[in-house]
């Protein structure tokens, strides 16, 4: 099996300290076996419960986390359709989540894209962006590097933020947060051994600087890893792991993923109550799966259609 990578989901924004320089910096690369699981065209759909804060207090819903493989163009830094001669294959995660909050609710989406070919930092994105949509309103934001330089962008309806675009630094080994859920799964390389710890340069996720007003801001986040395996149940049954802890600004998140292949995130939870559990998980090509008929198939997610 691969080097698990070891890190967390990010909370919040902290010191702005140099943090230990990164000796070389690793590129993110398709592990041996990397196209034989995601060559498939097919999608990794998993479905999660979750609690999450908002507000002041817990709020409870669901969380689906969507792996695909895709080509890129490096010009439009989107989807390609094929006749570009600058694509390139990322593996992208759209991370979906939806909760109650009093009498309305809240729809978020983050989509993360890693370059798999060896030609970008390990733990740097090609792209993020975040959209959140609520009753009152919604937003949107994305980060792209270019060069040496970090181009972030935010459409909003609060005042005081509205339309903005500038340029931030851009770190030699700096990882983004929102990447993390897919480099702890070891397919394109790892940040850290198990058993050790490291301190990295970070980029807390957009949902963060979403949820917080804050503008994004680099920080430090302690990746330490377990040594050895243990086992936890959830919805989705018994599983061998190994965890992973980290820590940004105060804030610990612990990771669940699969001792065997294909390493999936088994449960997550926060220091700040936040909590996720794996309660299905399916391989399907869901872009052409948009007939009526098709909707049969939430049921082997532990979904069900929308209300209409």
């Amino acid at each position: 099996m691969p080097t698990l990578v070891f890190c967390a989901l990010a909370t919040a924004c902290g010191s702005e300290a140099t943090a230990r320089p990164v000796a070389s910096v690793a590129k993110t690369q398709a592990i041996g076996g990397f196209w034989d699981v995601w060559g498939d065209g097919a999608a990794e759909l998993d479905h999660y419960t979750l609690t999450t804060p908002r507000y002041g207090e817990l709020r409870t819903g669901t969380a689906l986390l969507v792996f695909v493989t895709e080509d890129f163009t490096a010009g439009q830094v989107v989807k390609s359709d094929g006749g570009h001669g600058d694509e390139f294959p990322v593996w992208k995660l759209n991370d979906v989540r939806h909760f109650q909050t009093g009498i309305y609710d809240y729809e978020v989406m983050t989509s993360t894209f890693l370059r798999v070919d060896g030609k970008a930092p390990l733990g740097q994105v090609v792209k993020v962006s975040n959209s959140v949509q609520e009753w009152c309103g919604h937003a949107y934001a994305q980060l792209v590097p270019r060069g040496e330089v970090l181009d972030w962008t935010l459409h909003s309806y609060f005042d005081g933020e509205a339309d903005q675009q500038r340029e931030l630094a851009l770190p030699e080994g700096g990882i983004f947060v929102d990447a993390l859920p897919q480099l702890v799964r070891g397919w394109v390389g790892a940040l850290v051994e198990p058993g050790g710890e490291r301190t990295f340069r970070a980029m807390p996720t957009l949902l963060h600087d979403r949820f917080a007003h804050v503008e994004p801001a680099w920080t430090d986040i302690v990746i330490r890893s377990a040594p050895a395996a243990s086992t936890v149940t959830v919805p989705a049954g018994t599983f061998d792991v190994r965890e992973i802890r980290a820590e940004l600004s105060g804030v610990t998140t612990t990771w669940s993923v699969e001792t065997t292949s294909p390493w999936r995130i088994v449960a997550w939870r926060r220091t700040d109550g936040e909590h996720a559990e794996l309660v299905a998980s399916q391989r399907l090509p869901y872009w052409s799966m948009h007939s009526q008929a098709d909707e049969a198939a939430l049921g082997g997610l532990g979904l069900a259609p929308s209300p209409r």
